[in-house]
């Protein structure tokens, strides 16, 4: 594994040697940051100092500013020996400088050296035809080295090398180092010297230590001493390994606590996140998925154990006591906490304070140096000493000044404490709730009530206290609910405590998605409830929202008004709670006292644990104004809930509220970008929600339809009917695209239940979407009575509310009857009066759907140019709208009819794009009355090979894939039914 002294590359190559390797495609290598001082010291040292010492811990980016500054030398032709002393357990004499000469000398004999350099033939046996024979051997050590040292400079000042680079010198041998003492006393000295080393793995007695002090008056030293990169440098950092994108200040901030600063350490840490999926894009940029997962990169866990793999037993006590506190901490409570008595442990601190990876990190308290230091330490303590440490250190702890609740409770819980890991985990769940941390406080009961067998009544508290939302992954529910079950299995309850565990597991399931399976909880648990509790208000609330195989609007209803009235003694956070909720039920249920209910949700917040309700309420309400046709509102709300979500770094709301931001925009039209957006929603990796996932797939699956690439947006609108707020509008789209290739049967089935239940049980904000297409299939069975009697219940249920989309769905469902009925001029004022109510709201979609259908009207009754003008007007909107596939619907059915203005090419055939030909179209009429192809040559007097050729390229055209699917397509384009008229010449 290389050495952790730079960016990923270990040590320097010799410039004057193969190039250094390039970076590594992707992510790509970092850019050089946060030295700039440094890199202009280094500079001017190379042309004043005799000696330039470069002291850094691993890591930190001694490395590359060598590179850095020798590179632009290189380049001008300045040649440098670089050599580097490996971690060996008895390193090579002389072995760095050894290979510094070897790497910068081509050819040995040109040097012109004199006899003395005979002396090297033991260092360098692969130049012994160019060397001179060795001198007599000394009886004397020191002399028989001193000679040697003679010969190695003399060999240093013929290359004429501007520098001498050693890295790595705390490794070094003893004999190198005295060369290097003997090389700057010299005078001149023959070479500049540049050497790197860790201040904090250099013995007290090493040699490298006197190398300054020896140095001769005219001999300057320059000394530089590398810091971590602040948290600014550290973005930049990151920021160069991602394409020069923005990285937000959080990410920043986290990646520089988590590293320290130290480059290595970070680029790391980004591979690795990029490589599990933990950093993604978010909004145009990147974000940290909020995960429990807190690896360390393999490179660095290698690194920190090799260097506490040569420490003594105890030693490696003392840092394991060390990772299991995981924060600063007294000599004294580290003692307690290793279990060693005073003598052992006085004889062993001070190894462990010095093997460079703890710090002072105040007076009197010490830590590790980085947080991936300390991890990589603790994930290899032995399970049971680990367990036995966390109970110390609980313990010891406990007895500080201001004891550290949040550290106690991690402690408690490790070393299986229940009573004490409860009690200090509920503390610093508050503590970090009030200090406007809710995710942290999220985090850390769920940690508990996941982890631990809690008392029924204790557990039931804790899991309501859950903001799940800001929970990372996109299931942190199912957990909860096993615990909750297991206290139902393992504990005595009374009813009362049953039904509250029951109550909890069905409101978490709900949350979750399971709406059936949590609402059978919820109803088994309402009659053991006190009336008079929060539990039964927010238990009633629950089962009035029309969910799941919703019951009539009625029932629901019910519900809702049985839930008991707020009492004055109810806690503020639960009231609040019972208001967002109620709005939101009586808006879902199409109740416009919904909108006087959620009038009274603030939109301030007191703190982030009343931010997070406020947040949601008026995200909910944004939804449902969605729904109505309340777009200037709907538009309010998100905007209100994003603010405080920012406000408060409530993280876990920002992808509901770009979903839902993202459905507004498909309905308003604002299309550009809208699939790209959903992209990051729709990672399955990302860590968002199944409910945001399902939104966001429900947008991309509309898109999809509408731009022709029906297969994917089938798959999409599949996904999204998973989810219970997303699957009737999703199944009204799956309809339609059944419509379009003629499968009405597909169609009825589709739109069967969604019908019911939003049509026929009065849950009409539901129908908005689903109503058009079911009567459409209806109409196309043949069951026009039905049709009839379902517009008419429609209609009833949404009455004179002021719900502008529901309105405008009744008149489109009206216009569809009249046409469907043959009542053409109706249907055309009705199909108008439809794209003014959409156009209104605005619905720019559906507006020219509308005026499609108007315009086929003017067409049918008569009125040929002013149908004809509509026709190719909406069209050409269609397709700036990004709608391609509706926008060729219509061009055909104009080009059916001769209407198509068709630009010239100049000389040669026409061309018709996407449009059928009129040879196409005849063609294509005779194979919908069932002619072979034979047949169809015959009639227009062609060959069967041109028949079956006009038939493939219509089936491309129109994009279907058999004849049946075909002729079933020209069927809905109101293609067929006319004359075969002669065919232009278009072969």
């Amino acid at each position: 594994m290389p050495e952790l002294d730079g960016f990923g590359a270990g040590r320097l190559s010799s410039p004057s040697g193969p190039p250094l390797p390039s970076a590594p495609p992707s992510p790509p290598s970092p850019r050089f940051v946060g030295r700039d001082r440094e890199l202009a010291l280094l500079e001017a040292a190379l042309d004043r100092s005799a000696v330039v010492l470069i002291d850094g811990e691993a890591g930190i980016g001694k490395t590359r500013l060598l590179r850095e500054v020798l590179a632009s030398r290189t380049g001008r032709g300045l040649r440098t020996l670089i050599g580097a002393c490996p971690e060996l357990r008895v390193p090579y004499t002389l072995g760095a400088v050894v290979d510094a000469v070897r790497d910068g000398v081509t050819d040995v004999a040109e040097l012109g050296l004199s006899d003395l350099s005979g002396a090297l033939r033991p260092l360098f046996p692969e130049w012994a035809a160019d060397l001179p024979a060795a001198p007599e051997p000394l009886q004397d050590p020191t002399a028989a080295r001193h000679r040697l040292f003679r010969a190695l400079a003399e060999i240093l000042t013929r290359l004429e090398a501007p520098a001498l680079v050693l890295e790595d010198v705390h490794w070094a041998d003893e004999a190198t180092l005295e060369f290097l003492l003997y090389l700057v006393s010299r005078r001149p000295v023959p070479v500049r010297l540049m050497v790197t080393y860790r201040r904090d793995e250099v013995p007290f007695e090493s040699t490298l230590l006197r190398l300054s002090s020896r140095l001769p008056a005219d001999a300057p030293l320059t000394r530089l001493a590398l810091e971590p990169l602040d948290a600014g440098d550290t973005a930049a950092l990151v920021s160069s390994m991602l394409a020069g994108e923005h990285v937000p200040t959080d990410l920043a901030a986290f990646l520089h606590e988590r590293t320290a600063g130290i480059p290595l350490v970070v680029e790391e840490s980004v591979r690795f996140m990029l490589d599990r999926g933990d950093l993604v894009r978010h909004g145009g940029g990147w974000t940290r998925r909020r995960t429990d997962r807190s690896e360390v990169p393999p490179t660095v866990r290698d690194a920190v154990l090799k260097r506490v793999g040569r420490l003594g037993p105890d030693t490696r006590t003392v840092l394991y006591a060390m990772s299991v506190l995981a924060g600063p901490a007294d000599l004294a409570t580290l003692m307690t906490v290793a279990g060693l008595v005073e003598e052992r442990f006085a004889g062993q601190v001070a190894d462990a304070l010095g093997c460079g990876l703890l710090r002072e990190s105040g007076p009197g308290q010490w830590s590790f140096r980085h947080p991936t230091a300390c991890q990589a330490v603790y994930e290899v303590v032995p399970a049971q000493e680990r367990r036995v440490m966390h109970l110390r250190a609980g313990r010891a702890l406990e007895r500080w000044p201001v004891p550290p609740v949040e550290r106690l409770a991690r402690h408690f819980r490790l070393a299986g404490d229940t009573e004490a890991s409860w009690k200090y985990t509920e503390r610093a769940a508050g503590l970090s709730a009030r200090s406007g941390d809710v995710a942290a406080s999220a985090l850390l009961l769920h940690d508990l009530v996941t982890t631990v067998a809690l008392p029924a009544e204790a557990l039931v508290r804790l899991v309501a206290g859950i903001q799940f939302q800001t929970l990372p992954g996109s299931d942190p529910h199912s957990k909860v609910i096993d615990s909750l079950r297991s206290a139902l299995a393992t504990q005595a309850l009374t009813p009362r405590q049953e039904a509250s565990v029951r109550f909890q597991i069905g409101r978490v399931l709900m949350v979750a998605g399971e709406i059936e399976a949590g609402r059978r909880e919820v109803m088994r648990a309402v009659p053991q409830l006190a009336i008079d509790s929060p539990e039964a208000a927010r238990a009633r609330t629950l089962l009035a929202l029309p969910l799941g195989k919703a019951l009539p609007a009625s029932e629901h209803l019910k519900w809702l008004y049985e839930a008991p009235a707020v009492v004055p003694s109810i806690a503020p956070g639960d009231r609040l709670l019972r208001a967002v909720e109620h709005a939101f039920a009586l808006l879902m249920l199409g109740e416009e006292a919904g909108w006087a209910a959620a009038r009274t949700i603030p939109d301030e917040a007191a703190g982030p644990e009343e931010a997070s309700v406020v947040a949601t309420g008026h995200a909910n309400v944004g939804e449902e104004a969605m729904r109505w046709g309340r777009y200037d509102e709907a538009r309010t709300r998100l905007a209100r809930s994003l603010a405080l979500a920012e406000r408060y770094a409530l993280s876990g709301h920002l992808d509901s509220i770009a979903a839902t931001k993202a459905h507004l925009d498909w309905f308003t039209g604002t299309w550009t970008g809208l699939a790209d957006r959903m992209a990051r929603l729709l990672d399955d990796d990302s860590g968002v929600r199944l409910k945001d996932r399902c939104e966001a797939a429900l947008v991309a699956g509309l898109v999809r339809a509408c731009g022709g690439e029906r297969e994917a947006a089938g798959e999409l609108l599949r996904f999204a009917a998973r989810d219970d707020q997303q699957r009737f509008e999703a199944a009204a789209a799956l309809a339609r695209l059944a419509l379009r290739d003629g499968d009405v049967d597909e169609a009825l089935r589709l739109t069967e239940e969604p019908a019911a239940i939003t049509v026929d049980g009065g849950i009409w904000p539901r129908a908005v979407e689903v109503a058009p297409v079911r009567v459409s299939a209806l109409l196309a069975a043949g069951r026009d009575a039905d049709a009839a009697r379902l517009v008419a219940a429609f209609a009833r249920a949404v009455g004179d509310r002021d719900a502008p989309a529901a309105r405008a769905s009744v008149v489109a469902c009206r216009a569809l009857l009249a046409e469907a009925l043959g009542q053409v001029g109706d249907a055309e004022a009705l199909f108008a009066e439809a794209a003014e109510a959409w156009g209104a709201l605005p619905r720019p979609y559906d507006v020219l759907l509308a005026r499609e259908r108007q315009a086929r009207c003017l067409l049918v009754s008569g009125r040929q140019e002013a149908g004809a003008r509509m026709l190719s007007e909406v069209s050409r909107q269609l397709a700036e709208l990004g709608a391609r596939d509706d926008a060729a619907r219509s061009a055909l059915f104009l080009n059916a009819r001769g209407w198509d203005a068709r630009k010239a090419r100049g000389r040669g055939r026409p061309s018709y794009g996407d449009q059928l030909s009129p040879r196409e179209l005849a063609v294509a009429r005779l194979l919908v009355r069932g002619r072979t192809n034979r047949q169809i040559s015959e009639a227009l007097t062609v060959s069967t090979q041109t028949v079956a050729s006009q038939v493939k390229s219509a089936m491309r055209k129109l994009r279907v894939t058999s004849r049946t699917a075909l002729a079933i397509r020209l069927v809905e384009l109101g293609l067929v039914g006319e004359e075969t008229r002669p065919a232009a010449a278009d072969e």
